[in-house]
């Protein structure tokens, strides 16, 4: 399936977008209402090697490792999900700061690459427009967080709270 891409202005300095969406603590303020049970696996929540589980719907399980990070402007994530993680899944984020730099633009791809042909049927029964709804929803509560100001309840791992916080 995809790429599909979604787009959206947000009133904030890209980097304080970038080190936000860097993190994956943070992820469940704008995603939970699609993505449920959210598990850090990793102390680190950020940057390359954060990593993390999550259940997509009723059943679905998806995976995801930030794999590269390029300051301010782009982050790769590389997953795997459906049944038995047979199915990869890659997610990108571009940030382009804005003529000002009062703002940026968020655009969000993702897709899959599913591996047989029960997968693939699955996929065209409306995978497509059902995430692009959904990360369209995503970045909207994203700029919506952001841009009000208020601190979001991070997700932790058990024992984390100990370490320094960096």
């Amino acid at each position: 399936m995809g790429p599909i891409t979604v787009r959206r202005s947000i009133d904030a300095p890209r980097e304080r977008v970038f080190d936000f969406v860097c993190d994956l603590a943070n992820r469940p303020a704008f995603t939970d209402h699609f993505i449920a049970e959210l598990r850090l696996e990793r102390l680190s929540s950020r940057g390359v090697g954060a990593a993390a589980r999550m259940r997509i719907g009723r059943r679905l399980w998806m995976e995801t490792v930030i794999v590269e990070v390029s300051r301010p402007h782009r982050i790769l994530e590389r997953g795997r999900g459906g049944r038995w993680d047979r199915i990869p899944i890659t997610t990108g984020w571009e940030l382009v700061a804005e003529p000002g730099g009062r703002g940026c633009e968020v655009s969000l791809s993702f897709w899959t690459e599913p591996a047989g042909r029960l997968d693939r049927l699955r996929e065209r029964l409306g995978a497509e427009r059902y995430y692009r709804r959904r990360w369209s929803t995503a970045l909207a509560r994203l700029k919506e967080l952001i841009e009000s100001g208020r601190a979001p309840e991070r997700v932790r791992v058990a024992g984390g709270d100990r370490l320094p916080v960096t």
